[in-house]
């Protein structure tokens, strides 16, 4: 905390020596006699300024109004003291308070001292310097501590008089409209505009009155130095009697922070291992044993979004007049139109949700998916309805014809471009997206009904997988060469992994030679089943191969380097067919690498981390796959029940025979148990990271694809002779779920994965 304090700035500075003097007559515990009293000012807050006081190494924290002129009602300093002194005593972590000082004659205004507490303030809720797991065991335990907070009975603590005892919403508009009005500098109609819906929509007062704190954001708290627990809440200036949302609303702006806009670290946009605004509300919903229904949520965010801009307008205003607290208080002034219009986003959002859920699957209702994603289920299935189902026969006819099947149909490009136009684009990666990937498998899954949705939408294999891989690993100049085309569909690209001569199950298998020779790579081998080479418009592959230095150890062995198509030495051998499907024109082709001469600076990451980059690409991108087969056995299953309904043998329908029935009913028990197995690896993917998820990702690809096979064989076998002609999909639905059993691992792999990872467990529970 040391680097979060400086000197007193000048607008702030008081009488030193009037400031000792008190506090050696009235702060018990105070040093006497001797030393010199140090006082430094804290950087951050906005609002009453705070300061670390040291003597003779005894350190507290004292904290005022601002001086000159402020607004009726606001940095009331004596309700602070008084809120944490009842809490202090309720044993709820707050710095202990020690005086409070209404006399202005001592430093001109009034003020408090506390306790000063010693552990970590976390300024960036996206905390970017923690693990995955720790951002997730941070944010817990805040939402835990609020619920906590609302849970304490205020008239027993001898609040009864702190603030109203109901219509907090309607009161916090009032004042808030208010106070925003009396720092106004401009005219600003997106603030009027909200102002008047506001005040036009405040919910029905349902809740009960809790203690609110009325700024509970991750950067007003203090943690143990070493663990995860919080021991500290500051900053009550706003604490008030009121609504429980509208605290949790408050809390979880950041997932609604406008982009280009100043304090860009507020966002949690897309950031791995932070719960998702829906968990959030979740676990602080079963903590706290409330239903937050949908207007509510809505109005409360909105309101918090005004409330935050009156406040940044206010400091503004202080700034301009000279008395705001913080060197940069100018810079809140171009904040205030971005949050009021983020506030109609938000309303926006809730209008088009309520639409939308009634499109959604009553199966995805009953998760905390996010508004974005359910727009975008809604826009994505229109489009695939619309324009890509009806498009299939002609595609396959396309890649079926001997002429045409290594070239690109034109109305797949049309179709890619009206998707990117719509934001139907590079929905799996987060930080592009903003979607989680418990969001994203709603998607995945809706994407999987047809072959050609992935490549529509630039979601489908293996550039999925490459493009992950040069994210996270990829150094500036990878990625400006290669991901970026990448991204806006301008290529794609091939992964080489797989080879004809060894057991590729184990990697550490490979013969393929990546050798240093200078300022170049040499890559000599042979790799077969590298997805997406036949591709005319595939321009580089990641060539996953080994060093032959049998000191290093197995798993540091192995590095992944570019290779662009078009390097000397690079043949392609043939296609390879998945039961006698090509899969062009993006194919599985045979490559050989005769004396492959690539620059040094294509290596990934760096020599001896391809089983790290591997692992990397791997956790996600086999979610991917599961989400899409999922997909593609619930068009299986809608073409057998359309087929049972619409045929009729010996007199009767065959829906109506009961062991077509039977295949139904196994069929749908089938999908749903496969999909809630991949919600909770894609929940654990978001919350706990990569590779907490491993053991359910492992499961999930063995049960999906072996799911998928069962469903889609079923499909056939009640079609018949059509089933397995070209005259249906199932045969090419059949091809495909059938090679995911081995692509990205064979089944027997991750079962031997899974049980190594159960038999850990019970080891450890016997020691």
């Amino acid at each position: 905390m040391e680097d979060q304090v400086g000197e007193v700035r000048k607008e702030h500075q008081f009488d030193k020596t009037k400031l000792h003097r008190y506090l050696n007559q009235n702060l018990l515990g105070f040093p006497k006699g001797d030393g010199e009293l140090l006082i430094y000012q804290y950087r951050s807050g906005q609002s009453n300024p705070t300061f670390k006081l040291n003597k003779n190494g005894c350190l507290f924290v004292l904290r005022k109004k601002p001086p000159g002129r402020l607004l009726k009602g606001a940095h009331m300093v004596d309700r602070e003291f008084r809120v944490m002194s009842a809490l202090f005593q309720a044993s709820f972590p707050v710095p202990k308070p020690l005086l409070y000082c209404s006399d202005t004659s001592v430093i001109g205004t009034e003020f408090y001292i506390m306790e000063h507490v010693q552990g970590r303030i976390f300024r960036n809720p996206s905390l970017p310097a923690a693990s995955i797991h720790e951002r997730h065991q941070i944010h817990n335990a805040m939402i835990s501590t609020l619920a906590h907070l609302h849970s304490i009975n205020w008239e027993r603590i001898g609040l009864s008089d702190f603030g109203h005892h109901s219509k907090y919403l309607q009161r916090q508009t009032s004042t808030w409209s208010k106070q925003y009005d009396a720092s106004a500098t401009a005219n600003i109609p997106s603030m009027e505009k909200l102002k008047n819906w506001l005040h036009s929509n405040i919910p029905q007062d349902t809740f009960k009155t809790v203690i609110v704190h009325g700024d509970f954001r991750l950067d007003n708290i203090i943690f143990h130095p070493t663990k995860f627990e919080v021991i500290a809440v500051l900053d009550w200036e706003l604490a008030t009697l009121g609504h429980p949302v509208s605290d949790l609303a408050y809390t979880c702006l950041p997932y609604h922070w406008p982009k280009q806009m100043p304090f860009q670290e507020m966002s949690l946009n897309g950031v791995t291992g932070i719960p998702s605004e829906a968990d959030c509300i979740s676990m602080y919903s079963n903590n706290a044993g409330l239903i937050i229904t949908k207007d509510v949520w809505t109005f409360c965010l909105a309101l918090n979004f005004f409330k935050y801009a009156s406040i940044a307008q206010g400091v503004y205003k202080r700034s301009l007049q000279g008395n705001a607290s913080a060197p940069n208080a100018s810079i809140f002034g171009k904040v205030v139109e971005p949050l009021s219009k983020a506030s109609f986003k938000i309303i926006e959002d809730n209008r088009s949700t309520d639409a939308d859920d009634l499109q959604i699957p009553p199966e995805f209702n009953m998760l905390h998916i996010s508004s974005k994603a359910r727009h975008m289920y809604v826009k994505m299935k229109k489009f695939i309805d619309d324009y890509i189902l009806p498009a299939e026969k002609i595609f396959l006819e396309h890649s079926s014809n001997l002429s045409t099947q290594w070239t690109i149909h034109p109305y797949l490009e049309e179709l890619k471009e009206k998707a990117q136009k719509l934001g139907l684009w590079n929905l799996f990666l987060p930080a592009q997206s903003g979607l989680s990937q418990l969001d994203y498998a709603l998607l995945a899954e809706l994407s999987g009904r047809s072959p050609y949705a992935p490549e529509v939408f630039n979601c489908s294999a293996p550039d999925t997988g490459n493009m992950e891989v040069l994210h996270l690993y990829g150094s500036p100049e990878q990625k400006t060469m290669w991901l970026e085309p990448l991204l806006q569909g301008k290529i794609r690209s091939a992964f080489c992994m797989t080879e004809p001569g060894v057991a590729s199950s184990d990697a550490t298998n490979m013969e393929c030679e990546i050798r240093k020779e200078g300022k170049y790579y040499v890559i000599n081998g042979r790799k077969w089943w590298s997805s997406g080479a036949g591709d005319p418009r595939c321009k580089i592959a990641i060539v996953m191969g080994g060093s032959r230095d049998k000191d290093l150890p197995r798993h540091r062995r192995h590095s992944m380097v570019l290779v662009p198509l078009d390097t000397p030495g690079v043949t392609k051998i043939r296609p390879l067919q998945i039961f006698g499907y090509n899969d062009a024109p993006h194919g599985h082709l045979e490559i050989v690498f005769d004396n492959v001469r690539v620059p040094a600076s294509n290596m990934i990451l760096g020599e001896g981390r391809g089983f790290e980059i591997a692992q990397g690409r791997l956790g996600p991108g086999r979610l991917h796959h599961c989400m899409r087969s999922i997909g593609l056995a619930e068009r299986a299953l809608e073409l057998l029940c359309e087929r049972a309904l619409d045929r009729v043998a010996f007199g009767k329908r065959l829906a109506e025979k009961g062991i077509v029935q039977e295949q139904i009913s196994l069929s749908r028990m089938e999908i749903d148990q496969a999909r809630l197995l991949v919600l909770k690896a894609a929940y654990m993917l978001d919350t706990m990271g990569n590779k907490a998820a491993r053991k359910e990702i492992a499961m999930a690809k063995v049960v999906v694809a072996r799911m998928a096979c069962r469903v889609i064989d079923r499909a056939i076998q009640v079609h018949g002779g059509k089933g397995v002609s070209q005259d249906s999909p199932l045969p090419y639905f059949y091809a495909l779920a059938r090679s995911l059993r081995i692509a990205d691992g064979p089944d027997e792999v991750h079962m031997e994965a899974v049980a190594k990872m159960e038999l850990k467990q019970h080891l450890k529970s016997r020691m």
